[in-house]
């Protein structure tokens, strides 16, 4: 059936659109002789990771155990949780994918982290593979001074169940960069202290083998990237969004969309969409090359955006676009964040260039969040 068959609110992804995100980004890795990780927390979904895995990627990125769990299930062998893991229960599933045969690492950034994994990993047949993160302007998590991180190196040289691979670290700020330019120095300054934190590793006797970089609108921009690099984990590239939209100057394809329908206009300008937080998020960006207006965007008329959100209603103030619709009728809404919304659904539906549905996956990820 036509995808305008589907009753709303659905995720709906533009087959051809996403494939040559897909193919463009993996082209990026092997131009700069990189490997390729690609986030999956865009996605939640075990087949568009194995079709990632058969373009080229080295293997995924999760952001919880429950996703690792998942995409080990269907098949994907090859997997890091890129954040800190903290939990006993944690990491006896951990321990029975490492037993399973899956190559599984993970985040890592305190002692204290460190006391408990090597604790949890006493009595495992494998030691736990873990990557340091280190944080580069972002200010989440991560590793901030050097002499910090020198401390939890020595405490490492004590643990023998504790294997250190490495250290990544995510250019969140780039989002928040002014300029595509800037974006992309900012991309080069948190690799090299990305690299300068790898070479303190090495100075103190680790023979690492990971460093890893992060961040869709530097890399989607064809940030240089520094030799010393081995990784890239851009994740939402496979669909974009309005955000992503701004910061590439709409040169990648927006794949994501929700249908919806309009159900209501209760004045000469209101419009009452039949999606709202719990379908869309509530989720907005205000500065840099990822500012959008509003909190979704509607494609198929330029310059309309919602303007208002409740948990089920999205609400639009737009005459032009008002006295453009009828009640009954369905629009496409590009959000201004597609992760989140991802996980929002229990399925996507895939569609050809004629607008014909051609799959249904189901995001078996949704919801994974322990």
């Amino acid at each position: 059936m036509n995808y305008m068959e589907l009753d709303t609110p659905a995720l709906v992804i533009d087959r051809r659109g996403m494939e040559e995100n897909l193919r463009r980004m993996q082209d990026y890795a092997n131009e700069h002789h990189v490997r390729l990780r690609p986030h999956t927390k865009t996605h939640k979904t075990p087949a568009l990771a194995l079709k990632q895995k058969e373009l080229g990627c080295v293997g995924v990125t999760v952001a919880k155990v429950g996703e690792a769990e998942v995409m080990a299930a269907a098949g994907l062998t090859d997997i890091f949780i890129a954040n800190e893991i903290v939990g006993e229960k944690k990491y006896q599933r951990i321990q029975k994918l490492a037993e399973d045969g899956i190559n599984i690492a993970f985040g890592l950034d305190s002692i204290a982290q460190a006391e408990m994994v090597e604790k949890a990993f006493a009595k495992a047949s494998k030691p736990a593979e873990c990557v340091i993160e280190i944080e580069v302007g972002e200010r989440r998590s991560g590793i901030v001074e050097e002499e910090e991180c020198r401390k939890l190196l020595e405490y490492l040289k004590q643990c023998p169940h504790i294997h250190l691979r490495g250290v990544f670290s995510h250019d969140g700020s780039s989002y928040s960069a002014p300029d595509i330019k800037t974006a992309c120095e900012q991309s080069v300054i948190a690799q090299k202290r990305t690299l300068t934190f790898a070479q303190l590793c090495r100075d103190n006797g680790f023979a690492i083998s990971v460093v890893s970089i992060g961040s869709t609108p530097s890399l989607a921009n064809g940030s240089e990237i520094l030799e010393g690099i081995t990784e890239i984990r851009p994740g939402t590239y496979i669909f974009m969004d309005a955000s992503q939209a701004n910061a590439t100057n709409n040169s990648w394809n927006c794949a994501a969309t929700v249908l919806a329908t309009v159900m209501s206009k209760p004045t000469d300008e209101r419009v009452i969409l039949d999606v709202g937080a719990k379908g869309l998020t509530m989720q907005s960006r205000s500065a840099g090359i990822c500012a959008v207006e509003g909190m979704g965007n509607l494609i198929d008329y330029p310059g309309t955006h919602i303007n208002q959100m409740y948990d089920e209603h999205a609400i639009i103030y737009d005459k032009k676009f008002h006295d453009s619709v009828k009640v009954g009728d369905k629009v496409r809404i590009v959000p201004v964040h597609i992760c989140p919304v991802v996980n929002l659904y229990d399925k996507m539906h895939l569609v050809d260039e004629k607008g014909e549905v051609e799959e249904e996956l189901t995001i078996a990820c949704r919801g994974r969040l322990q």
